[in-house]
């Protein structure tokens, strides 16, 4: 795993959508909301109804350092924001590698200064709501995606690709691959 790490350090997400076939890239709606922010971190799944950030108060408290947050929001835009800056630093300061939510986010000034990736369907000045307590980890869809808990996930200015845990295998060898041949066409 750690080789396949350090290979997708060295990939861009248009690198991996190419191996993968396209498969699993997640909707261009769903984008970095701090420019220039790369990351790849295994998947900690969140099921929030639409506006609800209880749930993703809860993925907090259960995530592991390392762990994305990918969150299905229901792809609501306008119901309430899911994150923001002060749960955004929680984040941060437990080691999350990024969020990545199907749904609305706010503080947007306060996320580019801090840095942390986050990568959402819409901004909104509007604050989510704590009504209703939805699952983690169980399978999601964000972004059009099936995102199971542990499949990988890597994000930077393109967008979002979900790598499933059954793909793994052969990934950094295809990209070596890859980079081969786009090295012999470059020259």
């Amino acid at each position: 795993m750690a080789e396949l790490y350090t290979t997708l350090a060295r990939a861009s997400t248009a690198n991996v959508s190419d191996v993968l076939d396209s498969m699993g890239v997640v909707e261009p709606a769903i984008r970095s909301m701090v420019p220039g922010c790369r990351f790849v971190g295994r998947a900690f799944t969140v099921k929030a109804y639409a506006g609800s950030i209880l749930t993703v108060h809860k993925a907090l408290f259960e995530a592991s350092p390392g762990d994305v947050l990918v969150v299905d929001g229901e792809g609501a835009s306008g119901a309430g924001a899911l994150m923001g800056e002060i749960m955004a630093l929680e984040c941060q300061v437990k080691g999350f590698a990024a969020a990545v939510i199907d749904g609305a986010v706010r503080d947007v000034v306060g996320l580019v200064e801090q840095g942390f990736p986050v990568f959402a369907r819409a901004a909104t000045p509007r604050v989510g709501t704590n009504r209703r307590l939805g699952q983690t980890q169980v399978p999601v869809s964000c972004g059009s995606v099936v995102v199971r808990p542990g499949d990988l996930v890597m994000g930077d200015d393109d967008g979002v690709v979900i790598i499933p845990r059954d793909r793994k295998e052969g990934l950094s060898t295809a990209l070596e691959a890859l980079w081969a041949i786009d090295a012999r066409l470059i020259l």
